[in-house]
């Protein structure tokens, strides 16, 4: 099928792109609620109970980041399937997702039963780790749901209906709250667990929202063209698993690259002090909030970049990416100049401490600009994921995110060297690095897309030609 046979303007690209965000990015935010919601409610109960959660929430996010990142291989594959119109192989790539879910939940099960090795890094009291230890364990039970559940996510975005993701998403967070209640505060019959019960509500609220991704897929006549549930589950391919997993563990890295990066980032800030590290903890949340957006028009991205390649229409495939990156950096530009107008209203609703406000205060214009090159690069990394292409990105990631920024900021920021100016010792010279580390990657990720696409449509041209 030829690009000539449905040609489409930037407009109606862009507006696919919109029309797929906007569900997506509620989605998003929905789950980060749920770790907000965690923290406010827990910081009711108990200081100590607080700093469990916050230490057990480090550990299986890094877990959970690293397997779900290894779950999104199946977005750009069923993607490329719809797009091609071969609706029966994505039934067959949906069951052979549910058995890479059973597969990664064994393996983050056991990392999150013995969390020995990670909880001696942070030096923690045993009663912190009695605690830390039973809240992984209770989420050892949700990792099986919480990953099933990219399963379901993955179909729905790759076909471009994310609206049911998001209604599910949106009624997980709302059973959340009493389930929170109940379970941290006590009630009907049951004690008072503490930030263990957190666990317990997302481990419920987790399974009941698979169930209703399951009851979806059986009873939604929309979904049986796929045929899912035609002839059960069977059995894993080896073939198959290992095209995922080819793609998926790379892309797993460079989600695992992005989260260490900030926390090893964290781990070095809480050097300089309480008030440095409180202000780099409120840019960095800030922060996460405001990815999202670009996260979202990337994945919507990616989503009609990969339909586009399966339907044979790489030159729509190529302005389909390009109107998505236009859109997301458009955005960026503008949530930058928002956000530095309002920098001390923003900082005015994190904390009242005058002396905490005037440290974030410097480290808000990296969180202006570098929006810019935020949205840039996981714009282009997504594009490069609908080609099937993940590897060589990681790379540049590890690169870029480790050795630039990192390093540059350990040497910025304590001045090492000795000639670093006054106002980028400490914190403010990690985030400068961090944000020279993400202008390169974006620049090595548009010039590896452009290389990439050059090759794939000069073989496409060559192929049409031999075949005329």
């Amino acid at each position: 099928m030829s690009d000539a046979v449905h040609p489409q303007s930037s407009g109606s690209l862009t507006s696919r792109v919109a029309a797929l965000t906007w569900p997506i990015l509620i989605g998003q935010l929905a789950v980060i609620a749920n770790g907000v919601i965690d923290t406010v409610m827990t910081a009711r109960y108990s200081a100590t109970d607080l700093a469990a959660l916050g230490l057990g929430a480090s550990v299986y996010i890094s877990i959970f980041v690293g397997l779900s990142g290894v779950m999104q291989a199946l977005s750009p594959t069923i993607g490329q399937l719809y797009g091609a119109r071969k609706f029966e192989a994505i039934g067959f790539e949906v069951r052979q997702g549910v058995w890479l879910t059973l597969f990664l939940s064994c393996l983050g099960a056991i990392a999150l039963c013995f969390p020995h090795p990670l909880l001696s890094i942070a030096q923690a009291p045993a009663e912190l780790n009695d605690k830390v230890e039973q809240y992984l364990r209770i989420l050892a039970l949700a990792l099986p749901a919480t990953l099933g559940l990219r399963v379901y996510a993955s179909l729905n975005t790759a076909i471009s209906r994310p609206r049911r993701v998001m209604a599910i998403q949106l009624s997980a967070l709302l059973l959340k709250i009493p389930l929170n209640a109940l379970f941290i505060f006590g009630g009907l019959g049951l004690p008072a667990f503490g930030s263990p019960g957190c666990a317990m509500a997302t481990t419920v609220a987790a399974w009941i929202a698979l169930l209703a991704g399951w009851l979806l897929l059986r009873h939604d006549d929309f979904y049986s063209q796929f045929k899912i549930f035609v002839g059960g589950l069977g059995r894993p391919v080896w073939a198959a698993q290992l095209a995922l997993l080819r793609l998926g563990v790379p892309m797993g890295l460079s989600y695992l690259i992005e989260v260490t990066a900030f926390a090893f980032m964290a781990l070095f800030i809480a050097r300089l002090g309480n008030h440095a590290m409180a202000a780099h903890q409120i840019t960095a949340n800030f922060g996460t909030v405001l990815y999202m957006l670009p996260l979202s028009i990337a994945s919507a991205t990616g989503t009609i970049v990969a339909q586009e390649i399966g339907a044979g229409r790489l030159q729509s495939a190529r302005h389909a990416g390009n109107a998505g990156v236009r859109l997301g950096i458009l955005l960026a530009v503008l949530v930058g100049i928002v956000v530095w107008i309002a920098r001390a209203e923003i900082i005015g609703v994190y904390t009242p401490d005058a002396s905490v406000a005037a440290a974030t205060m410097p480290l808000f214009f990296f969180i202006a600009f570098y929006q810019l090159f935020d949205a840039l690069q996981v714009g282009t990394a997504f594009v490069l994921r609908a080609y099937k292409i993940a590897t060589v990105p990681t790379i540049m990631y590890a690169v870029a995110l480790w050795g630039v920024g990192l390093s540059g900021g350990y040497l910025l920021g304590f001045n090492v060297i000795g000639n670093t100016p006054e106002f980028l010792q400490g914190a403010a010279g990690f985030w400068l690095s961090n944000s020279i580390s993400l202008a390169l990657v974006g620049a090595a990720l548009v010039w590896y897309l452009r290389r990439v696409q050059r090759i794939i449509e000069a073989e496409n041209d060559t192929k049409n030609s031999l075949a005329a």
